[in-house]
């Protein structure tokens, strides 16, 4: 079946304490999902949820320290995602808050999800 790119989308997020890179990569799906309004693939393509695949690219810190699963969350109801952890991102010294975490690393994911349409 061939896929054939609709989309692309850019959403960040940031653990503030603690340094959950899972945390912030969540929060940069739920961005860059936030930024979708797909109303072509329904309207213009008759595409649902299962003519549609999803690459979801997050770049972070310590990507081999990524709960996948928590990550796909925010993708909700598709069920064609690929996540593709990667390297990158940021971390920096932040601020120790203990009910919010452990420790004081701020980080920083880059979610990038490629809506396709399969034909």
């Amino acid at each position: 079946m061939e896929k054939r790119r609709y989309l692309i989308e850019i959403g960040t997020g940031v653990d503030m304490h603690g340094g959950d890179v899972t945390k912030a990569a969540q929060k940069a799906v739920k961005d860059a999902m936030s930024h979708c309004c797909m109303a072509g693939v329904r309207e213009i393509h008759g595409a649902g949820p299962a003519q549609i695949a999803l690459r979801v690219q997050i770049s972070c810190p310590r990507p081999e320290e990524l709960d996948l699963d928590k990550v796909k969350e925010p993708v909700g109801f598709y069920e064609d995602v690929e996540l593709v952890p990667v390297a990158g991102g940021a971390a920096e010294r932040g601020l120790h808050v203990a009910e919010m975490g452990s420790g004081d690393t701020l980080v920083v994911a880059v979610a990038i999800i490629t809506v396709y349409l399969k034909q």
